[in-house]
């Protein structure tokens, strides 16, 4: 069957944007897709023969989990530094191209009593850190397009891994890690660490226990003004994350609002989403940013003739029970930092932004200070009893970072299953490539492969209550 659809892609010359990775004309953020929607409908939503479910896999146990890292900018060398208040690990290799991010990245983990290998000097140096055989885990932190390579790379040489968001940018990329995946029995767990902020946490327990009642709709964004760090030299190696908003236009970066909702409603283990509907507003900033830092320093001047991705994109979709979500991105727009993470049931509402976290109970209004403290002390997860203050000193991302690393590690040490499998890498990642192809047709309707090959229908949500796990120990913070 994937020789099928490989085939089935070059002859119905699939040109959606991001659908094959090489949609768009050069330049060009906006281009129209050629293909019927019905055609684009049909592939995106085929199914395939599933070699091993991947949901609910528990691998065998590792003692001491030892890990390479690739790709040590500021994720990489933070995820790094964190991972050495972690007990049961080894750091054994660190690669990044620029050999001074690794001695950066050596330097804050001096005293730890870790001296990993060093891979750099060129673009390929991770394959070597790939192919050692005293590796367990595989921790990417690289630009996004080079997140599939890698991962496939790793899990065909026997290792786990773990890869920053979105796993994948096309369709083609998500059924790949799914395939591998499977096949090598070899977990690809996507970095998703809104899903354990502390709120988000609060919600899942919640619902897991009944307290919304039916999840009816969720809500989730990533709305951050980045306008300037996009543009910045010394942000992002070689302007990265720049050109792919000038050669994408949808949502390219849907998993931090996503993910911690698709927990909430079960989504690949109890509902499945189906399709989506994408909008996108013109571009109101990049261009205009282009045009003055380009009348000063002449290595902008291409980004003057560049076409933009719009400033905000809203997504719609709707899930095989009937359910629906709304996602926004807009990382350009000087608005204060969102993610909405809002959960509608037929009880109660949660939501995160803006200003703080409220809850309402039937149509009564924002449940009052004191009840909410109530309801927070209810239904913490014992991850977040357990880990949460620690979590907080060693911080990222106020602590969300850590909880995600110490889960992560856990599972692995106590042949857990994964909170967040392949399943959910794919399904979450191709939300971008979808959107950019509904954006480019009009906001056209497109199906959502179903990754599971239907085994959504009895996969079980992941236990977070730790009665299995937890055994794995921290060091404190100096």
């Amino acid at each position: 069957m994937k020789n099928n659809r490989r085939d089935f892609l070059k002859l119905a010359g699939l040109a959606g944007v991001g659908i094959t990775g090489s949609a768009l004309l050069p330049g060009c953020a906006t281009t129209k897709a050629a293909v019927p929607t019905d055609i684009i409908r049909r592939q995106a939503g085929k199914t395939y023969h599933q070699q091993f479910n991947m949901s609910g896999y528990a691998a065998p146990k590792i003692d001491t989990v030892r890990i390479g890292y690739i790709g040590l900018g500021n994720r990489g060398s933070a995820a790094v530094e964190r991972i050495t208040y972690i007990q049961g690990i080894e750091i054994k290799g660190l690669c990044d191209i620029r050999p001074e991010m690794i001695a950066k990245t050596k330097k804050r983990i001096e005293g730890s009593g870790y001296n990993p290998n060093e891979y750099t000097g060129s673009a390929d140096a991770w394959k070597q850190l790939c192919e050692r055989d005293d590796i367990d885990l595989i921790y990417i932190a690289t630009p996004w397009h080079l997140h599939t390579p890698i991962a496939l790379y790793a899990m065909e040489h026997g290792k786990h891994v773990a890869t920053e968001i979105p796993a994948a940018t096309t369709v083609e990329d998500c059924w790949k890690l799914v395939e591998t995946s499977e096949r090598t029995k070899k977990h690809c767990v996507m970095l998703e660490n809104c899903c354990y902020d502390f709120f988000e946490m609060l919600t899942l327990n919640m619902a897991r226990q009944g307290f919304f009642g039916e999840i009816v709709h969720c809500e989730g964004a990533y709305i951050h003004h980045l306008l300037e760090s996009l543009f910045s030299k010394d942000a992002r190696y070689d302007l990265w994350r720049l050109k792919e908003n000038t050669k994408r236009n949808g949502n390219l970066y849907p998993t931090h609002g996503l993910g911690p909702i698709c927990q909430v409603m079960d989504i690949n283990r109890g509902d499945s989403m189906e399709y989506l509907v994408s909008m996108e507003s013109n571009d109101f900033m990049m261009h205009d940013k282009a045009v003055e830092l380009a009348a000063t320093d002449s290595s902008y001047k291409p980004y003057v003739q560049a076409h933009f991705r719009g400033n905000m994109n809203t997504t719609s979709i709707r899930t095989r029970k009937g359910r629906t979500i709304m996602l926004q991105h807009d990382v350009t727009s000087p608005r204060p930092y969102s993610r909405i993470h809002l959960v509608s049931g037929t009880k109660a509402t949660a939501q995160k932004y803006p200003l703080e976290p409220r809850i309402a109970i039937n149509h009564e209004g924002w449940v009052s200070p004191e009840e909410f403290k109530k309801l927070e002390e209810r239904y913490t997860p014992d991850i977040v009893k357990k880990i949460g203050e620690m979590a907080k000193k060693v911080g990222g991302h106020g602590g969300m970072d850590f909880l995600m690393d110490w889960r992560l590690i856990d599972c692995l040490r106590n042949g857990l299953p994964m909170d967040m499998d392949v399943y959910d890498a794919a399904a979450w990642s191709v939300i971008g490539p979808l959107s950019e192809w509904s954006v480019a047709n009009r906001s056209g309707s497109i199906d959502i492969p179903d990754f599971t090959n239907g085994a959504w229908q009895h996969n079980k949500p992941v236990d977070i209550s730790l009665q299995q796990g937890g055994t794995t120990g921290v060091r404190n913070k100096k």
